[in-house]
Order: C-alpha cells, then structure tokens, then sequence
C-alpha cells in the first residue's frame, strides 16, 4: 500500500535523489519519456548494474515507479509534476560564492 509523505520528508527524499548527478540525469531521461532500464543504461552510457543501484534509490525515494510490461520493467515517474518540479529546478536561479564555500567540495562531490 502506497502512502503519503509529510512536506519535509518529500523535500528531503528529493534532495537525495537529486544529489547524485546520475540520478538527475536518470530523472530528467524520465522526463521527456518512460523507458526500459536496457535503454536508459544505453542513453546514459552507465552500465545497467550502475543504473539498477540508482533506480532502487530513486523508488525508495519515492520519486519513480516500475511498471510491469509483459516480461520487462518500464521506469517512469511517480507522479507528472515531478516532470514540471524539475523543470522549475533547472531553470531556477541558484546564487553561488565564486569562492566556494565548501572547503574541499570538489574532493567530496558537493558544493
């Protein structure tokens, strides 16, 4: 059974998902279309062992679902204002020291 979950939790669960820039491009791929985890590992160039790790976090993040298809599995997004919240994501205006405020960002993948 499928639950709700309160504000905070969507928000946190989406900071999750988006903090890995394989899984933000696993989302925005869902975007344009549903597809078949083959295709997906293809389109991005991951292997599909790879791109099967990201996919559990994105469905325990709650953010994709699997759909059964015959024989296979199709991915796409839980709900279609995913789709509009990323889009409104990547054409926000994000404000970012020159400096970088995060001592040594590059080495821990943030910032």
């Amino acid at each position: 059974m499928l639950t709700l979950a309160p504000d905070i939790e969507v928000l946190a669960r989406f900071g999750r998902a988006l903090a890995d820039p394989i899984r933000c491009r696993i989302l925005l791929t869902l975007r344009q279309a549903p597809a078949h985890p083959a295709d997906l590992a293809d389109a991005l160039g991951i292997s599909r062992t790879r791109l099967s790790n990201h996919l559990a976090c994105l469905r325990d993040c709650g953010l994709v679902v699997a759909v059964p298809v015959g024989r296979r599995t199709r991915y796409e997004l839980a709900d279609p204002r995913l789709g509009h919240a990323l889009d409104d994501l990547r054409t926000a205006v994000v404000a970012v020291e020159a400096d970088r405020t995060c001592p040594g960002g590059d080495e821990k993948g943030c910032c």
